[in-house]
């Protein structure tokens, strides 16, 4: 079926699939995120516990979105679900960046950096709600620019972040950008559970990266 020169042409079987990568990547995300603010309330600071809940939410919301936009019956209602569910991913990688800009809360450019992101965020969702079905490829690209404009602030952030903090955050980036090849594969078989398993990948080492950068920063 086609809708607005969009096209949902998944067989059961991938959306069964498609329905087990989400499932597990939610109930993942929702554990993790709860032990992530438990523990933030507990040991860490006001401004990173904000980031934590920052965080939490939109990585809850995004996978969310996400498992009710692909499973959901081809209708009017999937497209307004489309919507949603990309505009969701500028707000999850802006959510991801929010506990390592906030380390640097009070340097300049860090702070600026944050803002900016949000800003960049904030444009994309416009664009996806008021604009459905155009400029995807646009957003693919700011996707993907979002994601590594933390090359931009590494320099600022190696006093700040432990190493095993960068390097999370390294691969999860470069797991991401790997799934993005899948995602416009759309002619492979299965590609949609692929990209969606590359999603959850990415977000359980970038929540890792989270959780070291909270753990190196506690409270005595």
């Amino acid at each position: 079926m086609e809708i607005n020169g969009v096209k949902w042409t998944y067989d059961r079987s991938e959306l069964i699939a498609d329905g087990i990568v989400h499932g597990i990547g939610l109930a993942a995300a929702l554990c993790g995120v709860t032990a992530l603010i438990f523990y933030a309330t507990l040991w860490s600071t006001s401004g990173q516990l904000a980031a934590a809940w920052i965080y939490g939410i939109g990585l809850v919301t995004t996978l969310s979105v996400s498992f009710l936009y692909n499973l959901f019956p081809i209708c009017r209602m999937k497209w307004l679900l489309r919507r949603f569910d990309h505009s969701s991913i500028f707000v999850l990688i802006a959510a991801t960046y929010t506990p390592f800009l906030q380390r640097g809360w009070d340097n300049p450019f860090l702070f600026k950096m944050l803002i900016g992101i949000w800003a960049i965020a904030i444009l994309g969702v416009v664009m996806k709600c008021l604009f459905a079905g155009r400029f995807d490829r646009l957003a693919i690209l700011l996707y993907l620019a979002m994601g590594w404009s933390g090359v931009l602030a590494a320099r600022s952030l190696q006093s700040m972040l432990t190493a095993t903090t960068l390097v999370l955050i390294l691969i999860g980036g470069i797991i991401y950008s790997a799934g993005v090849i899948f995602h416009v594969w759309e002619r492979l078989r299965f590609q949609n559970a692929i990209w969606h398993g590359f999603v959850v990948a990415g977000s359980a080492v970038h929540y890792s990266a989270v959780v070291t950068c909270f753990s190196g920063t506690t409270i005595s």
